[in-house]
């Protein structure tokens, strides 16, 4: 939407009561966009969606699992029966779990896809053919580091990161190729100051992970924590989405430092087919 006023325009954000997902809304809605909330959680949903609507936000919330594609099926139609339309997709929902290749459970392997990387593609899916009958158009997914490069006891979540950066990028090289004027862009946040560490509050208590199991596990989950709390404030990234969304980039990264991780992993793939640590 390259030059194209985004005011007016319809937005819809998964996992947008919180964290990253709340910021992208809040950066719509202050954009003059008609923004679509969608989240796992009610209760939260329809305080964030109250809260924008009586600062004068022309908004709804639409509870969603992302996981289940008739839930996001559905979210398209509550979309299209109020606003009309869809512009911008942003599927930003996400999970996370730690623990070593091997020491995962079957559960968290299916439940980390489910909603980490089947969800975007159900999103993708579902709105492209909607926001490309606009003639113009951006789908985001919220990838992460993890999606370039994968680092020890993470597993599931590094495998659905780097599926959703593949997405993306296939997507975007789709679009290209057939002349859309529909874009992509995939998000691939460094650490943020979100409460995915508390991610398994929507999930059946005998289903939890078993990170905190063996001894690796519960130092990485202690690691990652301490990491996350003193993240990025998630209300800088609603901004950077927007920056892609309106000037057509493909890469958002929100610490650009970390990126030469994935690049000193190539160099030593071209260099001497190892891999770094």
């Amino acid at each position: 939407m390259c030059g194209v006023e985004v005011d007016g325009k319809v937005a819809v954000v998964t996992g947008a009561a919180s964290g990253m997902g709340l910021a992208m809304a809040h950066t719509f809605a202050n954009s003059g966009m008609k923004v679509v909330l969608a989240d796992i959680e009610d209760d939260v949903l329809n305080q964030v969606t109250t809260e924008l609507s009586e600062a004068g936000h022309n908004v709804i919330g639409v509870r969603t699992d992302v996981s289940q594609l008739e839930e996001v099926q559905a979210l398209a139609e509550q979309t299209l029966k109020k606003f009309g339309a869809v512009h911008v997709l942003c599927n930003n929902a996400g999970v996370g779990v730690g623990a070593p290749v091997g020491n995962t459970s079957i559960a968290d392997w299916k439940w980390t896809l489910d909603i980490d990387l089947w969800g975007p593609i159900y999103g993708v899916e579902t709105f492209l053919p909607l926001i490309e009958e606009q003639g113009e158009g951006h789908i985001n997914s919220t990838a992460s580091m993890a999606g370039l490069y994968a680092g020890a006891s993470l597993g599931a979540y590094n495998v659905a990161k780097h599926g959703v950066v593949a997405l993306m990028a296939s997507l975007e090289r789709d679009l290209r190729w057939r002349d859309s004027k529909v874009r992509a862009s995939v998000l691939c946040p460094g650490p943020i100051n979100t409460n995915i560490v508390d991610s398994e509050r929507n999930r059946d208590p005998d289903d939890a992970a078993k990170h905190t199991d063996s001894e690796q596990g519960q130092k990485f989950w202690d690691f990652l924590t301490r990491t996350l709390a003193s993240g990025m404030d998630p209300a800088e990234v609603g901004p950077m989405v927007l920056d892609a969304i309106v000037n057509e980039k493909f890469w958002i990264l929100t610490h650009p430092e970390m990126g030469e991780i994935a690049v000193n992993q190539s160099r030593a793939m071209l260099e001497d087919q190892r891999l770094t640590r």
